[in-house]
């Protein structure tokens, strides 16, 4: 058995007016792709610069870590031979003092002097020379 429909009563609508032609809306879906696109084209070119720069200073900062171990090499040396040099300046002092001898007591100080004056970094030469040995990766560093 079936069931009789009742009839749908009611006015039929109109159909809604589009706001937008179809060609509006074609329009409008090509504007989405193409900014979709340039997007994407946008975001792998900025990718690609950021890992170019992370290279760029994951290189710079190995090369700044061996310079600071050189220098570090460098300074330990050099402070290590002052140090032993003021040792053996002021055991001539006290040797020349004791003894009386003033010549030998004036050229002791004065060499104590002349040490103290000096700058370790006086010995290393002109920075630029350093910079361009730093920015040569061939070159080889002798301590």
């Amino acid at each position: 058995m079936t069931v009789a429909k009742e009839p749908v009563e009611g006015d039929v609508l109109p159909p809604v007016g589009s706001a937008l032609r179809s060609v509006d809306a074609m329009g409008a879906l090509d504007n989405v792709i193409d900014g979709a696109r340039d997007y994407l084209r946008l975001r792998e070119e900025e990718q690609s610069k950021r890992a170019k720069i992370d290279a760029y200073a994951s290189v710079e900062i190995t090369r700044i870590q061996e310079a600071s171990s050189a220098l570090k090499s460098y300074f330990e040396q050099v402070f290590a031979e002052r140090s032993t040099t003021i040792d053996g300046l002021f055991r001539h002092l006290d040797v020349a003092m004791a003894s009386g001898d003033g010549k030998a007591t004036e050229a002791a100080l004065q060499g104590i002097v002349d040490l103290a004056k000096s700058s370790p970094m006086v010995d290393i030469g002109d920075l630029s020379q350093i910079r361009k040995a730093l920015d040569d990766p061939d070159h080889v560093w002798e301590l």
